[in-house]
């Protein structure tokens, strides 16, 4: 498993703090969970773009109705 630093502003790690507090969870544990949510979006638009050069309009459809399940 890796460690990954990054750099963001002050405000923005107290916000962070904040919702992984109210969400009873490690700061931790609410990045990966955010980390892994934006894996999945890009994945799942990764999907509807190749349904959608194949020329598969019905798999593409279906991509979008789970992409607007997931609040996208």
């Amino acid at each position: 498993m890796a460690t990954l630093s990054i750099r963001i502003s002050d405000d923005m790690v107290e916000r962070l703090k904040n919702i992984a507090k109210v969400r009873d969870i490690s700061l931790n544990k609410l990045m990966f969970e955010l980390s892994t949510q934006a894996l999945a979006e890009e994945d799942a638009k990764q999907c509807f773009l190749a349904a959608q050069l194949r020329g598969d309009p019905e798999r593409a459809l279906r991509l979008l109705d789970e992409l607007d399940g997931l609040g996208l």
